[in-house]
């Protein structure tokens, strides 16, 4: 909160994850997956679409592609068609397709389960290595800085900055290591449930006396605000996952 020194928001930072444990005991990624392959399949596909659209493509997909090798060989505009309804598909099928030829040619079929391995596949950023580390390998190398995390990060000032990459940073100071992958996924899940972009339920928040935000009062041209910055976010998240 305003002049909050570093120690005192630490200790709230501290108490914004227990309420979020308590609230959201099971928090965890909402893309159906059962193996990295298939998670870092389906990361790449939510960019720029919900997590409930790539949930309903990717059961056929995986049947259709259970191997990095099936990607690796598919035909593009096959692959192209299976994934068309997640938008910018054309994009997303040449990513898939690339790293799944890393995997079997860079990496001899083995899957990377490192950021400096992952980041090497096409289409993989720093966000999806994140993702696919801590949900899939339990592997706490940084926090996932979705457009959830971002908005709520600065609506709760935990940092100042609107670029990913120093929210990263910021939130690295205060989160102890071993809670970064679960404070992303709690967050996303009270940023879906609670403390909607366009709608926050801050009369009801879990997190009303934790938040700088008065729960009452809120100004139209300050949601307002918050809405275009947010639109503007989404727009540096299209070349990007």
């Amino acid at each position: 909160m305003k002049n909050e020194k570093k120690t005192g928001l630490k200790k709230r930072v501290g108490e914004i994850l227990k309420v979020l444990r308590k609230t959201y005991p099971d928090a965890h990624c909402e893309l159906d997956h059962s193996s990295p392959l298939e998670l870092l399949v389906a990361t790449i596909l939510s960019a720029q679409c919900t997590d409930k659209r790539v949930n309903l493509v990717t059961p056929k997909l995986f049947a259709k592609y259970p191997k990095a090798i099936d990607y690796a060989e598919a035909e593009l505009h096959e692959l192209e068609e299976d994934i068309r309804s997640t938008g910018f598909f054309r994009n997303k099928a040449k990513n898939i397709q690339s790293a799944c030829r890393a995997i079997v040619e860079k990496f001899q079929g083995r899957f990377p389960d490192t950021m400096e391995e992952l980041v090497q596949l096409d289409g993989v950023g720093r966000k999806t290595a994140n993702v696919i580390l801590g949900t899939a390998f339990n592997k706490n190398e940084g926090v996932v800085v979705d457009t959830h995390v971002i908005r709520l990060s600065n609506l709760l000032e935990l940092t100042q900055h609107k670029d990913p990459v120093k929210i990263e940073q910021d939130l690295m100071k205060l989160i102890p290591q071993e809670d970064w992958s679960l404070f992303s996924h709690l967050i996303v899940w009270h940023g879906r449930r609670r403390c909607s972009a366009r709608k926050p339920d801050c009369l009801n928040c879990e997190l009303a006396g934790l938040c700088p935000v008065p729960a009452q009062g809120k100004s139209v041209s300050r949601q307002r605000l918050k809405e275009k910055s947010d639109r503007e976010l989404k727009k540096t998240e299209k070349n990007r996952i």
